[in-house]
C-alpha cells in the first residue's frame, strides 16, 4: 500500500469516527473554541441545513447573540431549538451599543454576533464593534459559513483569482457611473481582477446596463437565490444579462460578477467610437466624463474630442 493510500484509509476512518460519535461528543453540542469574547458565526444564506455544528454550539453557549434583525434570526434560532437571548445590532445603533457590549465581553462573557444571512460584516454590520473589541484586548474569532459573494464566484464560471468584493453599488445612477468610471480608470491603470457586487432586485437590469457602458461588453454572471430552492446562475456578456433583466423582472437576492478587463490598446479612432456611442444618450459634458473615465485619459482632452464630434 502506498502512502497515498494509507492517508486515505486513515482519512476515511477518522471520518467514519467521527459520524459514529454519540450525539453528547459531536461538534454541535461542544463548547466553542473559545471560552469568552466575541464570536462571529455565519448563518446560512437562504438553506438553514448550511448552519455548521460549531456555529450552532456557538449560539447555544454564547450569553447574548447579536442580531442584525432579530426577527429574521429567530427563524433560525427556533429551528435549531437554540434559546439564547439576542439583541439588535444594526447600523444604527452600533454605535451607541458598543459601550455596553464591550463592558460585558470585558467581564468574561462570551457573546456571539451573527447577520441576518451569510458571514457578519461583509456587507452587514459589526466592524466598529469588532474593531474596538481588538482595541480593548477582547478575545475576537469566528465561526466559518456560507458566503454569497464567494458562492457566486465559484459558479460564475469567471476567473477566481484575484477578486475584488464591493458591495453594494450607489443606488443612483450619477453615483453608480462614477463609481465605475472610477474601477475603470483603475483597470487603464493595470487593475486586473473578477469584480463582486450585490445588487437589489429591482436596480439589477440599470445596473448591468451602466456597467455595459462603462465597462464594455465582457463577460458577466448574476447569481440569485442561491442555496434556495430557484437558485440560478446566469452567465453571459453584460449586454446580454442586460437585456435579459430588463424584461425578466428578477426576485430574491442577487450577487453580480463580472469578469477582468481584457487587454486593450487605446487609440484616437477607439476613443472616438467609445464617444459617438456616449453621445447617443448623453450630453457632451457626460459622455466625455464617461469616456474619460473608461479609458483614464484627461477629461479635458476627452471634453475637447467630444466637442468636435457633436
Amino acid at each position: 500500500m502506498s502512502d497515498l493510500d494509507r492517508d486515505d484509509e486513515a482519512a476515511h476512518e477518522a471520518w467514519g469516527n467521527a459520524c459514529d460519535a454519540p450525539a453528547s461528543e459531536s461538534a454541535g453540542t461542544r463548547a466553542p473554541h473559545i471560552a469568552s469574547g466575541l464570536i462571529l458565526v455565519a448563518t446560512p444564506i437562504g438553506n438553514l441545513a448550511d448552519l455548521s455544528a460549531r456555529g450552532v454550539a456557538a449560539l447555544r453557549h454564547a450569553e447574548l447573540i447579536l442580531c442584525e434583525d432579530t426577527r429574521t434570526s429567530s427563524v433560525l434560532l427556533g429551528h435549531y431549538g437554540i434559546g439564547t437571548a439576542t439583541a439588535p445590532l444594526h447600523e444604527h445603533n452600533e454605535s451607541a451599543r458598543i459601550p455596553a457590549v464591550l463592558a460585558r465581553l470585558q467581564a468574561g462573557a462570551l457573546i456571539a454576533l451573527v447577520s441576518d444571512a451569510g458571514t457578519p460584516l461583509v456587507s452587514d454590520p459589526g466592524y466598529r464593534l469588532v474593531r474596538a473589541a481588538i482595541e480593548a484586548g477582547v478575545p475576537v474569532s469566528a465561526v466559518p459559513g456560507a458566503n454569497a459573494a464567494v458562492m457566486a464566484l465559484t459558479l460564475s464560471g469567471l476567473p477566481p483569482q484575484p477578486f475584488m468584493f464591493l458591495g453594494f453599488p450607489p443606488p443612483k445612477e450619477a453615483g453608480r457611473r462614477a463609481a465605475f468610471a472610477g474601477l475603470r480608470a483603475a483597470e487603464r491603470a493595470g487593475l486586473a481582477t473578477t469584480m463582486i457586487w450585490h445588487e437589489a432586485p429591482h436596480r439589477l437590469a440599470e445596473t448591468l446596463a451602466d456597467m455595459a457602458e462603462v465597462f464594455g461588453d465582457r463577460d458577466a454572471a448574476v447569481a440569485r437565490e442561491l442555496t434556495k430552492r430557484f437558485e440560478e446562475v446566469r452567465r453571459g456578456t453584460l449586454g446580454a444579462l442586460a437585456a435579459h433583466y430588463a424584461v425578466e423582472a428578477p426576485r430574491g437576492e442577487i450577487t453580480l460578477l463580472i469578469g477582468p478587463a481584457p487587454a486593450e490598446q487605446v487609440d484616437a479612432e477607439n476613443v472616438d467610437d467609445l464617444l459617438r456611442r456616449a453621445l447617443e444618450t448623453h450630453s457632451v459634458k457626460d459622455a466625455a466624463a464617461l469616456v474619460a473615465g473608461a479609458t483614464g485619459l484627461p477629461r479635458r482632452t476627452v471634453y475637447a474630442r467630444a466637442l468636435a464630434l457633436s
